[in-house]
């Protein structure tokens, strides 16, 4: 799946937000060595090397649009072409941060602890992952990708993203494999200029890309027509013209 570090920094303040949240209560005090996996554009890079100035920082992601972003904004850093569930560095990390970017990963039983025997004693795994996939915003994406003419060929764009696991899933699943963890979600609404309009540029650099990948361009304008019309509605602007879009995250740091 192609991604566009240009659309994804459209919204960067409101996808700091989370971020700042997750980094800071990772327990971990003395950081030597820590890595950004899924780092798109180097938004999350810049923000974990502010946390632990005395690290040693490295990113790594699939995408070679966004690494191209991420060097261009700190090309003082080593950022990595790679792939998540085949990340062969064997670390030892002090932290790793994995921001918004393991709903897009599967087999977290196996993935998760993997990821903690890459951290030293000590060490902690944070991550983030969005929690909307019954939000109206995602639930229309389904429902316009299975009304349309593109309904055949966009079958299998829902389960581009790995299924949510509840909370105590993934407290059950990294407490066995020995880590203390945090687990918290938090609803982030976020005011959004431009009514519906909005919205979709949001989801256009996250949610909406499997979807649209599979479409030409006449094709795209009018898939992007109609999931407008259902957040236009589900989603009403204020007397400003302004969306308040509530966002869900699940949040969780596992000390090794």
């Amino acid at each position: 799946m192609d991604w566009s570090a240009a659309q994804y920094t459209r919204f960067e303040d409101e996808r700091n937000r989370p971020i700042r949240d997750l980094l800071a209560r990772v327990p971990t005090a003395d950081v030597k060595r820590a890595a950004d996996i899924g780092c798109g554009p180097g938004n999350s890079t810049e923000l974990l090397r502010a946390r632990f100035p005395q690290a040693s920082v490295s990113g790594m992601d699939s995408s070679p649009d966004m690494l191209a972003a991420a060097r261009k904004r700190l090309p003082d850093v080593r950022f990595d072409l790679g792939d998540i569930a085949a990340w062969s560095d064997p670390g030892p990390y002090d932290v790793i941060l994995a921001n918004a970017v393991l709903q897009w990963v599967p087999d977290h039983s196996t993935l998760l602890p993997a990821l903690l025997r890459k951290l030293t004693p000590g060490g902690s795994l944070a991550v983030q992952m969005p929690d909307n996939l019954e939000e109206p915003s995602h639930r229309l994406m389904r429902e316009t990708a299975s009304e349309g003419p593109w309904a055949a060929r966009l079958g299998g764009a829902a389960s581009a993203r790995t299924a949510r696991n509840e909370a105590d899933w993934y407290f059950r699943v990294l407490s066995e494999a020995g880590a203390t963890v945090d687990i918290w979600r938090t609803t982030y609404f976020h005011p959004l200029t431009g009514g519906a309009g909005a919205v979709v540029e949001w989801f256009k650099g996250s949610g909406l890309r499997p979807f649209l990948e599979a479409l030409d361009a006449g094709e795209k304008t009018d898939f992007l027509a109609r999931y407008q019309e259902g957040i236009a509605r589900a989603y009403p602007a204020l007397s400003d013209g302004t969306v308040l879009l509530p966002f869900p995250r699940l949040f969780f740091i596992a000390t090794r």
